[in-house]
């Protein structure tokens, strides 16, 4: 079943929490025809498989590529042909090879539409945090995170609502250190989509097997 709330707000119960590639497809539903997309090295790849050639969207991959397809298997791989996350990945006609720094400066030069990344924390004002927890021992892995969160006009995250605790990874202000700020306009999760204001606010666009209460009670952050 499927209930409508408000104006907007949909919860889906009858459906939920959304595996990684349900997410996916979602998100590649929502890119806009034409744009031009950068996806993050994690989760954010598998979007490029549900992306309908018809919608013209081009996909950038900081290692130098424009005109990435989806990922490649069997008798498609090209030991050559990869993307940031080096993950084997197909071309599609037109697609095109350059240097790393031009690479980088279609990320900082505000030439991509929207970019998807992963998260270990979003903040209620679209602050980012997804190149390092902290913890003792892990490996940084800034990559292009910070250039793609000031350049892109339109950052979408990707991730799972709740951390292994339990506590939920949209918060109040973010623990882990920032990759930057204000900068995330959509969030995508396995139990709800959320859209937040550059002023501040976050509101639920769908639910997935969970209601707007139950999905209230666990948050710690207002939700409208």
């Amino acid at each position: 079943m499927t209930t409508t709330v408000g104006r907007q707000r949909i919860e889906h119960l009858d459906r939920g929490p959304l595996a990684r590639r349900e997410l996916a497809a979602l998100i590649a539903g929502d890119i806009p025809p034409g744009s031009y997309v950068n996806l993050g090295i994690g989760q954010p790849t598998l979007v490029a498989d549900y992306l309908r050639p018809e919608a013209g969207v081009v996909l950038h991959t900081e290692n130098g590529m424009l005109g990435m397809g989806g990922a490649a298997t069997a008798d498609e791989v090209d030991p050559d042909l990869i993307n940031a996350g080096k993950i084997a990945v197909t071309e599609t006609p037109g697609a095109s090879y350059f240097h790393h720094a031009d690479s980088f400066a279609m990320m900082r030069g505000g030439h991509l539409d929207v970019c998807v990344l992963g998260a270990f924390q979003v903040s209620e004002r679209g602050d980012l945090a997804n190149w390092h927890t902290g913890a003792p021992g892990d490996i940084p892995a800034v990559g292009g995170a910070m250039d793609l969160a000031i350049g892109a006009k339109n950052v979408f995250v990707m991730m799972n609502l709740f951390a292994k605790d339990g506590s939920a990874k949209l918060v109040p202000e973010c623990t882990y250190p920032l990759t930057g700020l204000r900068c995330v306009r959509r969030v995508y999760t396995d139990y709800a989509t959320f859209d937040i204001d550059a002023k501040g606010g976050v509101s639920v666009r769908e639910t997935f097997g969970i209601g707007m209460a139950e999905l209230a009670s666990r948050m710690t952050i207002e939700l409208r």
